[in-house]
Order: C-alpha cells, then sequence, then structure tokens
C-alpha cells in the first residue's frame, strides 16, 4: 500500500501569480485558488502549486551555480501515520516545520525537500 498519493508539483517564485498566469496558459489549466503567496492549478489529475520564496533567484541552467528549485507535494490521510512511514524507509525530518498541523516538510535520502500534505477540500484519496 503506498504511504502518499502525488499531490501536486510545487514551484518555486518571487512572484506566483504572474507564474501561475503562465503555467495556466500554457498547460489550459484552471485557477483553484490564488493569494499573493500561493497559486493551486488543475488540470485533470495534476496540480501545480506556485509558491511565493522570500529572496528568490532564478536557476541558473545549464551552469547550476543556483540550482534547480521545486517540490513534490505528497497528499496523505494521516499526517502522523504517513510521516512515521516515509522515516522508516529513509526520509528524515528537519527541524524546520512552518506548518506542521497542515504539512510536513521531510527529506528524501538525497537530500530533496517534500511535503507531506493534507489535500485540500474537494480531493479524495
Amino acid at each position: 500500500m503506498a504511504i502518499a498519493r502525488l499531490g501536486a508539483v510545487s514551484l518555486d517564485s518571487d512572484d506566483p501569480s504572474t507564474l501561475g498566469r503562465f503555467y495556466r496558459e500554457l498547460l489550459d489549466l484552471r485557477l483553484v485558488y490564488e493569494s499573493a503567496e500561493l497559486v493551486v492549478l488543475r488540470g485533470g489529475d495534476v496540480t501545480i502549486t506556485v509558491e511565493k520564496v522570500a529572496d528568490y533567484k532564478a536557476p541558473d541552467w545549464p551552469d547550476d551555480r543556483i540550482p534547480k528549485q521545486m517540490h513534490l507535494d505528497l497528499f496523505v490521510s494521516d499526517l502522523d501515520e504517513s510521516e512515521s512511514a516515509a522515516l522508516s524507509i529513509g526520509a528524515t525530518k528537519p527541524d524546520t516545520q512552518p506548518a506542521p498541523d497542515k504539512w510536513r516538510v521531510l527529506l528524501d535520502p538525497s537530500g530533496h525537500p517534500f511535503c507531506l500534505t493534507l489535500p485540500p477540500n474537494g480531493f479524495t484519496l
């Protein structure tokens, strides 16, 4: 049985509204939610979120002095249970947890952050 379900691919940005509008038009996605801090787009079973990041610096691909910036949001029905299961297969938990009652930030074995998150209203697991 899976621990989580891929919920969203999350893109970092200094301007979520502009980047959200770009992907909405590029991929013909519908706007589910928008604020100054977060844009949520949906099309079929695909969700893309665009999140505001303080002091955002764009990746400089292909040089990679500034690496690519995105993470996975994984929808779960129970944060504590899913966190425990993810930790048991090799994830680690950083000390910083911005909203532990809504999502948990974990690191994969290579150090990439991902979030275990409760799905928004209207989403089913």
